[in-house]
């Protein structure tokens, strides 16, 4: 029987418009990508996004910018070093937080490898509320 690897738990699928930020190699060699549509800029929306943050700040930047990128229905995945590792501030708390500060909701959390853990971020649905013990997400405005 064949172990799924991390990009079948991620749900990323082979063609998928894809942009990720930050990713160690060691990472990428453990997600196991499918062949993507990799694109050299930021441009348009996007499928598939991944964001590996060190820090609150950078977290928060990178999350605003690709989250602005993101196609109807598509996933962005926030990566941050385990157990306090390469000197973070981030842990699951700060980024569900940041997440929801920014209009996003989570939903799959996993390992990515030994050091990064990851957490899918989606849009809200419509008139759904979202609140767990980190947080409520803010009013949605029509």
């Amino acid at each position: 029987m064949s172990q799924r690897t991390v990009a079948q738990k991620v749900g990323v699928r082979a063609g998928s418009r894809a942009h990720l930020v930050g990713a160690p190699d060691t990472a990428l060699a453990e997600l196991r990508l499918p062949e993507l549509e990799l694109p050299g800029s930021l441009s348009g929306t996007f499928d598939y996004l991944h964001l590996f943050a060190t820090g609150r700040q950078e977290l928060r930047s990178g999350f605003t910018e690709l989250r602005d990128h993101l196609a109807p229905g598509g996933m962005l995945w926030v990566s941050w070093p385990k157990g306090r590792r390469h000197g973070t501030d981030l842990d699951m708390k700060s980024v569900i937080a940041i997440g929801y500060d920014l209009g996003m909701v989570e939903s799959i959390c996993l390992r990515v490898d030994g050091v990064w853990a990851g957490l899918k971020f989606t849009r809200p649905k419509p008139g759904k509320v979202y609140r767990n013990s980190y947080g409520t997400l803010p009013q949605q405005r029509s």
